[in-house]
């Protein structure tokens, strides 16, 4: 008997894997959720947010950009509407926030958390309007001061790192001195693609996020940085296509991993991918997931 079963941050999980925000959506699953550790929404705001204009989506090798622009219809109308969905699986409910201001990440917690969901994933790559677009994510200061406000007002808060920053340990820190209860990476690579033919941007917005296999080494690599710089469990992610990229991460550091791009390929991919994991401990005589990690 194989014991999946990992504790994080107090959460009991049947297993490690998770399903990663924006590529998820419960009323086209198909396949029973239930079955996974945990599942995670796309970005709620406070308000409706747009997104950006279109074309948003590019290809490349081993790889896509994607420049949504965290597109969604407001935190009380996730509330009302898909929420429901998710519930429907009976499985632990993971709410991605976004924000453009402290005060939206406060209001916006407070919302959710009164639909008691079971954490809150902070997307702090979000650009703080108050000081001029700078991703909050991108500052020690910034990172540490959104997870504080948020912290006041909710428990179990999960901060989302960017990758895109010098030294991603010391955000991890400030965000743990800050008090998140774990922490989650990587998120996208800042990425572009230019049409040669045509000499124009293929994403409207010129810049996009790199997600998929091509950023898996410095996902792992980032992952093993901070989980040698704080005591926070870790929900790791970027470019898990296989059950083995799932034992990856979790020798890195993580606790639970998160299935994103490939399911954008495959649909029912968090499903094999696990089914992957169960079959990779067997055939190395593994009984407990605990044993597979390294640090």
């Amino acid at each position: 008997m194989i014991n999946l079963n990992v504790d994080f941050c107090g959460i009991t999980l049947q297993n490690p894997i998770v399903t990663a925000s924006g590529t998820f959506a419960p009323g086209n699953c198909f396949y029973d959720f239930s079955k996974l550790g945990a599942v995670t929404a796309k970005g709620v705001a406070i308000d409706p947010w747009s997104g950006n204009s279109t074309p948003r989506i590019a290809e490349s090798a081993s790889g896509m950009l994607n420049a949504v622009g965290l597109e969604n219809p407001g935190a009380e109308a996730f509330i009302k509407g898909e929420l429901s969905l998710f519930r429907r699986g009976n499985v632990k409910i993971i709410a991605n926030l976004a924000g453009r201001s402290i005060e939206d990440y406060i209001r916006v917690a407070e919302m959710l958390t009164a639909a008691d969901l079971d954490m809150l994933e902070l997307n702090i790559s979000c650009p703080n309007i108050k000081e001029g677009g700078i991703g909050f994510g991108t500052s020690p200061q910034m990172a540490a001061q959104v997870t504080e406000a948020v912290r006041k007002v909710v428990t179990k808060p999960l901060v989302k790192l960017t990758p895109n920053v010098t030294d991603i340990s010391e955000i991890a820190r400030a965000v743990e001195s800050a008090g998140a209860d774990a922490i989650s990476l990587i998120n996208t690579l800042a990425g572009m693609r230019i049409d040669v033919k045509t000499r124009q941007y293929i994403l409207a917005n010129k810049m996009g996020g790199l997600s998929g296999p091509a950023i898996l080494p410095v996902a792992i690599r980032m992952v093993n940085q901070v989980s040698q710089a704080v005591k926070l469990p870790i929900l790791g992610m970027g470019g898990v296509m296989t059950g083995q990229d799932v034992v990856e991460f979790l020798m890195a550091g993580a606790t639970a991993v998160a299935v994103g791009t490939a399911a954008l390929v495959d649909p029912t991919a968090p499903m094999r991918i696990l089914q992957e994991l169960e079959d990779f401990m067997k055939e190395q005589n593994i009984d407990d997931i605990k044993k597979v990690r390294m640090v």
